[in-house]
């Protein structure tokens, strides 16, 4: 009878090259490309480590060994600050000019200023533009509520410069040049931690520095770039949870004999979290991009998704036999309350200047007739009246469909078919600082640089491969990033909507470059010819597109150029 069990417990057991056979699903990816990857030490999977820093550059220069060592040690910070200091000379020299109220700084810088003198957005005189400008300049502001349908928060910011630099044009466009400039640090970083490089890190922010539209946007007081910081703000806050996260997984995992940490199913599906304050911090911001533009909400979603389904991979990887269900047990009710209660508890407390003060619009609106009817009387009036303020706006924002020269649909933003003018003027030789007999052209594009957007195109096909058949997770949250920005304006094709509002998925698309560079530079531990044709092929497109920025500067800050050198830079006649 024993002998005849075993025989049965024999045949029940999986062959041993059968137990060793990766699923069907991973056996159909590899002719795809997809790496197949073995159990080692699951701590490393977990949380890869950084590489660590070479000298090998500095010595180059002349460092000792022991400075070539701690110079590569400071590089991780070092390095991304460079490339900062970089894009803010460039995004604060002659911030003022053209000292011109444009495009829609007719909006946010007045309103601005109306929330610091009132609370609430005030009523500006019809000429109040060319005022503002004048000699001497004049606010002709006056309390009467007027009908904005953004929220406060990112006027609030621009309201700081106006406080510390006075109602000008540099003041109005500072706070806007400063997260501008610290986004490009955020890229920096992001990279790093996402590629494990520093120089791949310092590509993505150098990309990002020398975009057209990122660096016309951080020049002009609008709200969407105070979008996209908060946005590669929480994103970032959310990498670093998920380091952590999985640190804290990895350290509970038990030891084998050989000292390599191998996956455990009671640690992958029953250990608690814990204490996550960096996802606190990423609801927090993504409250602060809502509470600028309502098109926050589509990454408040995004990342609160993407957020629970790393803590299900993770699990899966420590060893839950039930990731999915673990990590909606444990990891969800958490998550939701981290993100989307905090987002939304933000974006409330933005309205604080609204709620205090009795003048602004439809605050009042609860004790109206109109008001008084219906449900939902028993909740305070403020809170009613902001409810109505806001389907109000929604309904503006649904039913937008008056004509615009510059408008354009989704379809062409990434091929950059329709860029937008926010200022142009032609000056005579003589005026302004024009010297051609032929006369000259000032314009404010908002363009962002060609060769770098269609190289993006094809890194995003690159990342798009690597998330759906190599299972990147890299890729995965940068085509999250760009498509939570950029998809949902399908929805409302027939609105009046533009291309800047592309810059909010900018950073992503920077991202994405890098991460194909990096591809075409070869991985450490190729060979020294195959790295070295790649990085020659990587280095050249990067000048490429640094020599493209150049070129299209003067459209990008208002300068005076020759008319036939301004006819010669409108590659396409959609951009004029």
């Amino acid at each position: 009878m024993t002998s005849d069990t075993t025989a049965t417990d024999a045949a029940a057991q999986p062959a041993p090259e059968l137990a060793d056979r990766p699923p069907v699903w991973q056996r159909r990816l590899r002719r795809f490309g997809y790496p197949v990857r073995s159990q080692g030490d699951v701590r490393a999977r977990l949380v890869p480590a950084f590489p660590e820093p070479s000298g090998r550059l500095w010595a180059v220069f002349g460092a000792g060994p022991d400075a070539a060592a701690r110079l590569a040690r400071w590089s991780g910070w070092a390095g991304p600050l460079l490339v900062t200091l970089f894009a803010g000379v460039l995004r604060f020299w002659n911030l003022g000019s053209p000292r011109k109220v444009i495009f829609d700084e007719t909006y946010y810088p007045k309103d601005a200023w109306s929330l610091l003198q009132y609370g609430y957005e005030g009523t500006w005189a019809k000429n109040a533009n060319d005022a503002l400008v004048g000699h001497p300049p004049q606010l002709l502001l006056s309390p009467e509520h007027s009908y904005v349908v953004h929220p406060p928060m990112g006027k609030w910011l621009i309201a700081l410069g106006e406080w510390a630099f006075g109602m000008n044009p540099f003041g109005w466009r500072f706070m806007v040049a400063l997260l501008g400039t610290l986004s490009v640090l955020l890229v920096c970083r992001i990279g790093r931690r996402m590629m494990r490089s520093t120089a791949l890190g310092c590509l993505a922010g150098t990309l990002l520095a020398v975009d057209g539209l990122h660096f016309v946007m951080s020049r002009t007081a609008l709200l969407d770039l105070i979008v996209m910081f908060w946005v590669v703000a929480a994103f970032g806050a959310l990498l670093v949870d998920r380091d952590r996260t999985r640190a804290r997984l990895a350290a509970a995992l038990p030891l084998g004999p050989d000292n390599v940490a191998r996956p455990d199913e009671k640690v992958g599906d029953r250990l608690r979290l814990g204490w996550r304050p960096w996802r606190i911090v990423a609801g927090l911001c993504l409250g602060l991009s809502a509470a600028t533009k309502w098109n926050g909400l589509y990454y408040l979603a995004a990342f609160a998704l993407m957020a629970v389904l790393w803590d299900v991979a993770a699990r899966r990887t420590a060893g839950a036999r039930r990731p999915f269900r673990s990590a909606l047990r444990r990891d969800v009710l958490p998550a939701f309350g981290a993100t989307v209660v905090v987002a939304l508890a933000t974006y409330l407390a933005s309205w604080s200047g609204w709620i205090a003060t009795k003048g602004g619009y439809y605050r009042d609106w609860a004790t109206t007739p109109d008001g008084r009817t219906g449900g939902w009387t028993w909740l305070p009036d403020w809170l009613r009246s902001l409810w109505h303020y806001q389907t109000e706006v929604y309904s503006f924002h649904t039913g937008l469909t008056t004509p615009h020269a510059y408008q354009s649909n989704p379809w062409s933003w990434l091929v950059l078919g329709r860029p937008v003018s926010y200022f142009y003027e032609d000056p005579k030789a003589g005026q302004d600082g024009c010297t051609a007999a032929e006369g000259c052209a000032r314009e404010v594009l908002a363009l962002g640089t060609p060769l770098l957007w269609w190289a993006a195109c094809f890194a995003l096909l690159y990342v798009l491969y690597r998330w759906l058949f190599q299972r990147d997770w890299r890729a995965g949250a940068i085509v999250c990033g760009v498509a939570a920005g950029y998809l949902p304006w399908f929805l409302y094709q027939e609105r009046t909507i533009f291309l800047f509002y592309a810059v909010v998925f900018v950073p992503f698309l920077c991202l994405a470059l890098a991460m194909m560079l990096g591809a075409i530079i070869g991985p450490p531990g190729s060979a020294e010819r195959r790295r070295t044709i790649g990085a020659v092929g990587a280095g050249v497109l990067v000048l490429l597109i640094v020599w493209n920025f150049i070129y299209f500067h003067p459209l990008y800050t208002g300068m005076p150029i020759p008319k036939s050198a301004w006819h010669n830079r409108m590659w396409f006649d959609t951009w004029v």
